[in-house]
Order: C-alpha cells, then sequence, then structure tokens
C-alpha cells in the first residue's frame, strides 16, 4: 500500500514542516507517521497473506512464547494510522522517533524470526516501540502511565511490554547515523511513490534546528545537543 497521493506536498514543505517543529506551537502530524502507517499496513496485508497459507501448526510452533505478550484479547478498532496520530497529538514525540521505533521494530523482528506483525499486536508493538524510542532521542518524557493511557493500555501491562522487549533486542537500543540514514532512505522510497519527498535530509535537518534553537534559548545547557547527538553517532 504505497503512501496516498491526497499527501502530494512539494520536499521544501516537507522540509519546512519538519524543520520547524517545536514542542509548543507544532499541531501538524509529521509526514513520516503517515508513510510509517503505510509501510505497517503493507507488511500486515503480507503477513496475513502468509498466515493463510501457512497450516496452523507450522504457524504456531514458530512463535516465542515470550513475544506473545504483545497480543491482544481483543484487536482495538483503530487503524494504524489513527493510532499513530493519537499518539503524536497527546505525546508530540519529533518525528526521530518514529524512525528509531521503526529500527526498533525491525530490529526486534530480525532477533525474533518466530514473531510476525498481526492486527493482534501492532498496536502494542508500537506503543511500546515509540515510548523507548522517545526515551532514548527526547530529552524530556513523559511517564510510563500517560504512554499507557495515550495507547490504551494499564499502566503495569506498558510496564510489562516494556521490560519484555528490552529483553528480548538483548538492549540493543543504539542507532548509530548510518543505520539511521538508512531507515531514513527506506522510508523515503516508501514515499516516492508519492513524489518523491526528501525524508532523510528533512529529519535530520529538523533536528538540528531544533538543537541550535535550545542551545539559542539556553546557552549554558550544552548537553541538551548531546544527547540527541547518541542517535546520530
Amino acid at each position: 500500500m504505497a503512501v496516498s497521493n491526497s499527501l502530494t506536498i512539494s520536499p521544501r514543505k516537507l522540509r519546512s514542516d519538519l524543520y520547524s517543529y517545536s514542542n509548543q506551537d507544532n499541531t501538524k502530524t509529521p509526514l513520516v507517521i503517515s508513510v510509517l502507517s503505510s509501510l505497517i499496513d503493507r507488511t500486515l496485508t503480507r503477513n496475513q497473506r502468509i498466515s493463510r497459507r501457512a497450516s496452523p501448526a507450522s504457524s504456531s510452533s514458530g512463535r516465542s512464547g515470550k513475544t506473545q505478550i504483545f497480543d491482544c484479547r481483543e484487536i482495538p478498532d483503530m487503524t494504524i494510522q489513527s493510532y499513530l496520530e493519537r499518539i503524536f497529538r497527546y505525546t508530540k514525540a519529533g518525528p526521530s522517533v518514529y524512525v528509531v521505533a521503526y529500527v526498533y521494530i525491525d530490529r526486534f523482528c530480525q532477533l525474533n524470526p518466530g514473531f510476525r506483525i498481526s492486527l493482534a499486536n501492532v498496536h502494542r508493538l508500537l506503543i511500546t516501540t515509540i515510548m523507548i524510542a522517545s526515551k532514548y532521542v527526547e530529552d524530556l518524557n513523559y511517564r510510563n502511565s500517560y504512554f499507557a493511557k495515550v495507547g490504551g493500555l494499564e499502566t503495569e501491562d506498558l510496564n510489562k511490554l516494556e521490560l519484555e522487549f528490552l529483553f528480548l533486542m538483548g538492549f540493543k537500543l543504539h542507532v548509530n547515523v548510518s543505520v539511521f540514514e538508512s531507515y531514513c532512505c527506506h522510508l523515503e522510497r516508501e514515499v516516492s511513490f508519492g513524489g518523491g519527498y526528501q525524508i532523510e535530509k528533512a529529519l535530520r535537518c529538523a533536528e538540528e534546528i531544533k538543537s541550535r534553537q535550545m542551545i539559542v534559548q539556553d546557552p549554558k545547557h550544552h548537553h541538551h545537543h548531546h544527547q540527541f547527538a547518541r542517535v546520530l553517532l
């Protein structure tokens, strides 16, 4: 499923939207959320096709019992796009958070080959990875209890998901610059069906401008810039 043509904007407009991101006045959903939603929707469709072809025995034998913690008893009646927009609306996590969350999801699937993203687990996986990515990228964060409320979970459940995810990942959370850029390029290819926007450059410049704004506002506290630099090392 490609990104809808209704999202057609110029590269300059996309860069402007992402460069000017701030916690104070930005209410417009970053384009990266729509791109990520499209990519996940296509993954869900592919996995559903695989599941229908596989026998019940083979589809269940490859699954780790630990990854089943992400399965919901009832599938949420909310699209991926709506769910990501809700998370953004209430957390205002910057665009880079969603790229890093995407890295974590892909890394999680590689480290747990029996795991497949499905309608039963995708919402819990998203809120968990976005929360962890936000802790990794952002200077200030909401408590787990707030993320749980945004994601429609009990705090205790999200705490368990976070802990299990970290162990299943082997605590491999570092994202260097080459990895970050490669995933940005992948997202850019995803949106290229609708116009080929420069997501990679936009995301990087957005955070550079954000860092400069922090330094100008409070020149004594240079650690803000260095804290985000962990993602770009």
